[in-house]
């Protein structure tokens, strides 16, 4: 068998998003780690390019947007989730932040087999992919921050208030038709019970 000898640690690395907590500076009534927004926000992203396409004439590569949505925080596994009213609390933070997660981007890079890292770098560099693809990620990961947040409002904790008041008007304010479609036709029912969403058609 060929290349039997090739090793790496990327997909170690990788596994241990699963143990990178988000929403670090707030209680929490529910832990989210890394891996399963990162998933969230992958089917998310699928299904927003998807009414893209087939309600508003869009010509995006749905199952792209898929894969590359699943490895957009995927540089946490090195800088660690930073809050994003630390994040952009300032120009100079904001700077040093993106100087640290691109150099998190080289060093995942560079885990991977040569052969592999073409194929790998606009999914881990993701100013390299097409900018409508980056739009509909950023929609995503507006949208399962928002569901979080809306979790946490139900199961009683107010941490969470004004995060979801300035996440919703943050995805008003995208103004993309399938960001508006997939909140009026999928989002109510997130907050339903198991009993609820079996009494729905």
């Amino acid at each position: 068998m060929p290349h039997t000898s090739v090793k790496s640690s990327f997909y170690a690395y990788l596994s241990r998003l699963r143990w990178i907590k988000r929403w670090g500076l707030k209680r929490n009534a529910l832990d989210e780690n890394v891996m399963e927004h990162s998933w969230e926000v992958a089917v998310i992203a699928h299904t927003l390019a998807l009414i893209k396409n087939r309600y508003f004439d869009g010509q995006v590569d749905a199952n792209a947007i898929a894969t590359a949505a699943l490895y957009h925080d995927i540089t946490e596994v090195i800088t660690g989730d930073l809050p994003t009213p630390i994040k952009y609390h300032s120009p100079a933070i904001m700077h040093a932040y993106k100087s640290i997660e691109h150099q998190a981007e080289v060093e995942l890079l560079k885990l991977l087999p040569d052969a592999l890292q073409a194929d790998f770098e606009p999914l881990i560099q993701h100013e390299q992919l097409p900018a409508v693809n980056r739009q509909i990620i950023k929609a995503a990961d507006k949208i399962s921050a928002y569901l979080k947040c809306q979790a946490e409002l139900k199961a009683g904790n107010t941490e969470f208030e004004i995060a979801a008041e300035q996440l919703a008007k943050n995805i008003r304010d995208l103004q993309q038709p399938e960001v508006v479609f997939f909140m009026q036709a999928f989002v109510p029912s997130c907050g339903l019970t198991l009993d609820g969403l079996m009494q729905t058609n």
